[in-house]
């Protein structure tokens, strides 16, 4: 089902979504999409939504039911905010506080990213969920991060640009960020540490960025020739001891 989203309001527009997949519908084109929010919320039958455009903030946010959302461009602020399952994939960049609170799921973003990526993610037994991010992030990368995995590869880095901004995996204390490439020390929070690889972390990579390149058709071989290291969090309540009186 083809929808044209030019100058629709946004609750217009995922009303008409929700009510055609509630009457069966399983697969959507959102054209001309503009800044529209909420894109994929609310909605708890298994579809697949295509959107030709830049959503707004909030794509995917507590998604739990749609299969798949595809973005042929960019997107803007907090996509896949509380999501807890599905995948999302975005062929350009996007902007900040992706996957705030993500609880499950995934999320394959080809470009660069903004600020507090990642913020706050967290696992429960078998809900892990990842973020693969091709490109760089802003700062606070990983802030207070509590499961799940990240992924940055860094892959339109310039020589000498960082692979993220200053702060990062500040107050993490779950989960593991796995980066393509070196990363200084100097922007690192103090309660985390690089790592090498051990076998599982070599299979978390062979999974999930072979599933990026996959689905941006690009070559795993080639991304892998650069190393990856680990950062994960060197203890469990990093400011446990700020409330103890």
């Amino acid at each position: 089902m083809q929808i044209d989203a030019r100058g629709m309001h946004y609750r217009q527009l995922n009303e008409l979504v929700r009510q055609a997949a509630d009457a069966g519908e399983t697969h959507f084109e959102l054209i001309n999409v503009n800044g529209q929010r909420y894109i994929g919320s609310g909605i708890h039958q298994k579809i697949t939504i295509e959107i030709k455009g830049v959503p707004g903030n909030d794509l995917a946010s507590f998604m739990d039911g749609p299969e798949k959302i595809v973005v042929w461009g960019n997107g803007q602020d907090a996509i896949g905010n509380t999501m807890n399952s599905g995948t999302v994939v975005v062929h350009g960049s996007a902007g900040d506080v992706i996957g705030y609170g993500m609880r499950g799921g995934q999320i394959f973003i080809r470009g660069d990213v903004g600020y507090r990526v990642g913020i706050h993610m967290k696992e429960y037994r078998r809900q892990v969920p990842v973020l693969v991010i091709g490109g760089t992030a802003g700062d606070f990368l990983g802030e207070y991060m509590a499961g799940g995995m990240m992924f940055l590869l860094g892959l339109n880095c310039r020589d000498g640009q960082p692979l993220a901004g200053d702060y990062l995996g500040t107050g993490m204390h779950g989960g593991v960020i796995y980066l393509r490439g070196k990363v200084d020390p100097f922007y690192l929070g103090k309660e985390v540490a690089i790592r090498e690889l051990d076998e599982q972390d070599e299979n978390n990579i062979a999974t999930y960025v072979g599933r990026f390149c996959r689905e941006f058709g690009l070559d795993y071989d080639e991304v892998r020739r650069k190393e990856f290291c680990k950062l994960i969090p060197v203890s469990s309540r990093p400011y446990g001891r700020l409330y103890v009186y």
